[in-house]
């Protein structure tokens, strides 16, 4: 009789405080968990790829080429101050044309989907490979019940960008510099981070 009334008493509980249950995770998901955390920490200084990695790792993606640098113009002889010997403008100068997009060039990488693919990968789990089709996956968690390995997204329906939430208001991310561990930024982030392995 006593085992039935805690039991009745437990569920009672869980009823009354929704969410109390997936605050903690069993012993076989947190191994999983910690594993997709530690791909994704493998990974740090890997570079920025757009479109690059996948469930094998860093892949070929396309960064923009280095913007070549400005002529460096010479020194104005002695006695000379620069800028106030030059000729009057033109008034009909030409307009400039707009700039042509700037050129790729390929490297092996990830960019942020990418990293996300490979990382749980590890764990046996196949995500899909654009961060806006990642959001769609998943239990939606309010970022207050973020737990470790949740994805945490950017953008109009995560389509911008995604990372992975480690704990400790920090997360693991491409960045312009290859893959890092950065402190958590709110700026953009969606409403729900998306936990994989409950």
């Amino acid at each position: 009789m006593r085992r039935v009334l805690v039991l009745v008493i437990g569920l009672a509980l869980l009823v009354a405080t929704p969410g109390l249950a997936a605050a903690e995770r069993s012993a076989a998901n947190q191994k999983a968990v910690d594993l997709v955390i530690s791909r994704a920490l493998s990974q740090r200084g890997v570079p920025f790829a757009y479109g690059g990695g996948g469930a094998s790792g860093p892949s070929k993606g396309t960064v923009a080429a280095p913007a070549p640098e400005e002529p460096q113009l010479d020194a104005a002889p002695a006695g000379v101050i620069p800028g106030l010997n030059l000729p009057p403008a033109s008034p009909a100068a030409p307009v400039a044309a707009p700039a042509a997009p700037a050129p790729r060039i390929e490297v092996v990488g990830f960019d942020a989907s990418g990293l996300m693919v490979y990382a749980y990968a590890g764990a046996g789990v196949k995500l899909p490979r654009s961060s806006g089709e990642q959001y769609k996956v998943g239990q939606k968690v309010a970022p207050a019940a973020a737990l470790p390995g949740d994805l945490m997204f950017y953008g109009p329906e995560g389509t911008q960008s995604v990372a992975l939430f480690i704990g400790n208001g920090q997360m693991v991310e491409t960045t312009d510099k290859g893959v890092a561990v950065s402190p958590v930024r709110t700026e953009n982030m969606t409403p729900y981070l998306v936990r994989i392995i409950a």
